[in-house]
């Protein structure tokens, strides 16, 4: 089974605000361009399902690595 990445609920909420918008708002432009924007963001929303099922919370608890500037 392959490694799941803990990923930010930011991730989610863009997801699914991206979603919203492709299907709402750029349908009316173009309904090929909202099929393709409504697929990327469905795709997210189902990683980060994945991610929230799979990943394991001490992951998430870890301190991050200090970045050397």
């Amino acid at each position: 089974m392959a490694k799941v990445a803990p990923l930010k609920s930011s991730f989610m909420v863009a997801s699914m605000i991206g979603f919203l918008v492709s299907a709402l708002y750029i349908a009316e432009f173009s309904k090929t361009w909202a099929l393709a924007f409504g697929t990327v963001f469905s795709l997210m929303f189902v990683a980060s399902l994945i991610s929230m099922v799979e990943g394991s919370p001490d992951e998430q608890l870890y301190p991050r690595p200090r970045r050397v500037k």
